[in-house]
């Protein structure tokens, strides 16, 4: 094999971004290709049950606490029902690495919707707050396995120079699930066993995701990787043209190459005994706890609760208000499917945090104003305009980037165990925010909750400049190069690449 030269650039790559500048003829775009556009879809539907989850429970709490008097009597209560799911999550997604390792990313979809599907009869046939709270656990585990495989399974599916758009559209899916939750919610306010059918309809998609998949391939670069090249090559003939599929062949054997010189069995320590892999698992990591930190799952699981602080007592609007804002939610989002292919996932994120800073001290100084003892519905609406210019700032950027780069920044022989572990990180960290949002408000009142919210926001910054490379455009095989030459310097630079490349 050989690998050429390019003018003005000191290495170059087949499939690389190089390469697709000489030849743009070569280049896809978003909607060129059914079928790939077909994976993403069906892939995505994991995103769906995620984002279901995430919104349904918001508005079905109001109805729980109606029903089962413990609960409404205890705020601990009401947040181990939010947060049971994120624990069977945690645990799912620390599980789903390994699972999509040593299964694929197929059977392991396969896994996450049987086990979702049965958290939601649970939940919606349960007696007593315990045996729901059962089922949440299961619906996490659930959802769990899906954040780590959805992602994975579209970017290896993706040519690179759409991949950030494509598995933006996992992101779109969450965030419409959480909007069809809040329609679903708003559907059933009068219907006899409300909460029931808001929490129970969630295992329809779990349903037919499970019916579209068992029809749909296993990812290419697993089945390449796991030496049945036959089958991942007739995936990857219908993905590109001839031409293009010998370059990204070649890109496979490079990397599968590369894969045969290391040890065949990666745990976890070996993350951390790599050098380069601690700089990739750091940037990920970081993007994921951050993302729950700033807050946005505080204001996805309680946006009607907060509606209700701010002043709106019904439900009903409570749950139009949120309604409205997880519509805002969704339409950012597909902004953020142009811009993440567009403008980069590095400056998305700096320029939607700087938004997401500002709504929070918007949100702050409007329960600062509450709190103050005035009645004016000044304050109430200057919330609602707060928490929907949080969902405007954030959708675009801070929901899409994490799952993209956590997608595409680490070696296929990482790329399992690494975007599990830093799942696991982003489930954690929800689980926090979730367990102590309404214990915290209580504490030092909801004012404070969002500045501390802020600061947070301040340091995510800070983090993203620092840490997180741009990744836009770049095949694995070059974003794999960014972390040899910030771990070992600018002088480790491709030309080791190459010389492997010309030994094969």
């Amino acid at each position: 094999m050989t690998i050429q030269s390019s003018p003005g650039s000191s290495s170059y790559l087949p499939g690389s971004s190089g390469y697709l500048g000489m030849f743009p003829e070569r280049r896809m775009s978003y909607f060129s290709n059914s079928y790939v556009i077909g994976l993403t879809v069906a892939a995505g539907i994991g995103g769906l049950l995620f984002g279901y989850d995430t919104g349904v429970i918001s508005g079905a709490l109001l109805y729980i606490k109606d029903e089962f008097e413990e609960v409404n009597q205890s705020s601990f209560l009401q947040e181990t029902i939010v947060s049971m799911a994120l624990v069977g999550a945690i645990i799912g997604a620390a599980a789903g690495g390994w699972i999509n390792d040593a299964y694929g990313r197929k059977k392991a979809t396969l896994l996450a919707d049987v086990v979702f599907a049965a958290g939601a009869v649970v939940m919606a046939a349960a007696p007593n707050p315990y045996v729901l709270i059962l089922g949440r656990l299961f619906v996490g585990l659930g959802v769990g396995i899906a954040s780590v495989t959805a992602p994975v399974y579209i970017a290896e599916a993706s040519p690179s120079e759409v991949r950030g758009g494509l598995v933006s559209t996992n992101v779109l899916m969450i965030t419409g699930g959480q909007f069809l939750s809040y329609l679903v919610n708003l559907a059933f306010t009068e219907v006899p066993g409300t909460w029931r059918w808001m929490l129970g309809v969630a295992g329809v998609p779990a349903v037919v995701q499970f019916c579209i998949m068992l029809c749909l391939p296993e990812s290419p670069r697993w089945l390449f990787m796991k030496n049945d090249k036959a089958k991942a090559i007739v995936i990857l003939s219908k993905i590109y043209d001839i031409a293009r599929l010998e370059d990204e062949i070649e890109n496979l054997s490079v990397a599968e190459e590369e894969e045969r010189q290391k040890k065949n069995d990666v745990r976890i320590s070996d993350v951390f005994k790599s050098k380069e892999m601690r700089l990739a698992f750091l940037a990920g990591a970081g993007l994921q706890a951050f993302q729950q930190f700033t807050g946005i799952n505080t204001v996805m699981y309680y946006s009607p609760t907060i509606v209700q602080m701010a002043g709106f007592s019904s439900n009903q609007l409570a749950l139009l208000l949120s309604l409205i804002i997880a519509a805002l939610n969704a339409a950012g989002t597909v902004l953020g499917i142009y811009f993440i292919d567009h403008f980069g996932r590095k400056k998305l994120a700096l320029s939607s945090l700087t938004g997401v800073i500002a709504s929070l001290v918007i949100l702050a100084g409007a329960f600062f104003g509450r709190s103050s003892g005035s009645s004016n519905e000044l304050f109430g609406w200057i919330a609602i305009l707060g928490l929907a210019l949080y969902i405007a700032f954030f959708s675009p950027g801070m929901g899409p980037v994490p799952w993209t780069v956590n997608s595409e920044i680490y070696p296929e022989q990482y790329r399992g165990i690494c975007g599990g572990m830093s799942a696991t990180v982003n489930w954690v960290s929800n689980l926090i925010v979730a367990q102590t949002f309404l214990s915290v408000a209580e504490a030092v009142g909801t004012g404070w909750t969002f500045v501390i919210l802020a600061g947070i926001a301040v340091l995510a910054v800070v983090f993203v400049t620092v840490f997180v490379p741009e990744t836009m455009g770049l095949t694995f095989v070059e974003v794999e190069q960014i972390w040899k030459e910030r771990a070992w310097g600018s002088s480790y630079n491709t030309e080791s690449l190459l010389e492997r490349g010309n030994d094969s």
